[in-house]
């Protein structure tokens, strides 16, 4: 694995994180932007939280980190995104990491218990934690 470059332009950015915002737009002006990530996401002003955690794709509809389901699985995904939508106001982000949508349910069920701002913070932790995954499986491996 190679080292990870010291700066990744907006280019670089955006498809980790599903699209460019001011968020990507600011971690283009970092060193190692993929290590500060969560400290930068943190810092935006909710606004701006927001629409990075709006562009990912949402729970249950095709990207290549989501693939198949039960039709019931899905129906079930779709109504629990619009209730978590309607009780926070953004987007459900979770950091798949190899499980299946059925096995995101419980997970889901439980985020839409916890307090607006906690969930706010957990969905860019996990933003940023797919932007790293996403880029190491480009091949590249960050410093420590």
């Amino acid at each position: 694995m190679r080292e990870l470059p010291r700066q990744l332009s907006i280019d670089e950015l955006t498809p980790l994180f599903s699209g460019r915002t001011r968020f990507v737009e600011e971690l283009a002006e970092h060193e190692n932007p993929l290590q500060v990530a969560e400290e930068v996401a943190l810092a935006l002003p909710e606004a701006d939280q927001v629409a990075a955690l709006a562009t990912h794709p949402r729970i249950g509809e095709q990207s290549e980190e989501q693939r198949g389901a039960e039709p019931e699985v899905l129906d079930e995904l779709a109504h629990l995104n619009e209730a978590y939508e309607k009780r926070f106001g953004f987007e459900f982000v979770v950091f798949v990491n190899g499980r299946t949508r059925a096995e995101l349910l419980p997970v889901l069920r439980h985020r839409l218990e916890r307090e607006r701002a906690e969930e706010l913070e957990t969905g860019l932790r996990e933003l940023c934690a797919i932007a790293r995954t996403r880029w190491e499986q480009q091949g590249w491996m960050p410093t420590t």
